[in-house]
């Protein structure tokens, strides 16, 4: 039993002994060359550095293209924890939100550059305007809810009279 495992030879084995010298690892008879284990005689075209750099590259267009989209759950939370009053606090936070979009669109010049080397740049550019412009839009939203927004006439003439509340309320107090 045990003289038959040791003839018995496995695929993954290699024998360098004196009875492999007429042969090579790989079957065909070239002497006394013996390939050590993972040898590959053939040149190999080191592509995968070019590849890599190519995928890194359109990631990272893609981190670029994808910032202010990532950015709106944030602003969505900034939106709710800073309420409809009107103070320092939230109308500080409005700003920011406002500010951010419209600088990162009056750079978009310097962002397409950044975007040119990707193979996608038109979609890329696109993403990236289409959430600036999310974003602005929700500042104005929230300008709005504010009631920071002239939206009636009121607000622009004089003679016409503010619109009258449907409900009014009082902390504590009996109206």
């Amino acid at each position: 039993m045990a003289v038959s495992n040791r003839t018995r030879r496995f695929k993954w084995a290699v024998e360098l002994g004196s009875g492999a010298r007429g042969r090579s690892d790989r079957g065909s008879n070239q002497g006394d060359t013996i390939y050590p284990v993972g040898y590959f005689d053939k040149p190999l075209q080191d592509t995968s550095v070019q590849e890599t750099d190519r995928i890194l590259v359109e990631k990272r267009c893609w981190d670029i293209a994808l910032g202010p989209l990532k950015q709106i759950p944030m602003n969505l939370f900034i939106m709710y924890m800073a309420g409809n009053t009107i103070s320092i606090f939230p109308i500080m936070m409005v700003c920011m939100m406002a500010w951010r979009p419209i600088q990162a669109l009056m750079s978009m010049s310097a962002t397409f550059k950044m975007l040119e080397s990707s193979s996608q740049k038109k979609l890329q550019g696109l993403v990236y305007f289409v959430g600036n412009l999310l974003g602005l839009a929700l500042a104005v939203y929230k300008c709005q809810s504010m009631g920071l927004l002239p939206t009636h006439a009121s607000d622009w003439l004089a003679f016409i009279e503010p619109p009258e509340r449907l409900e009014h309320s009082g902390g504590g107090l009996i109206l």
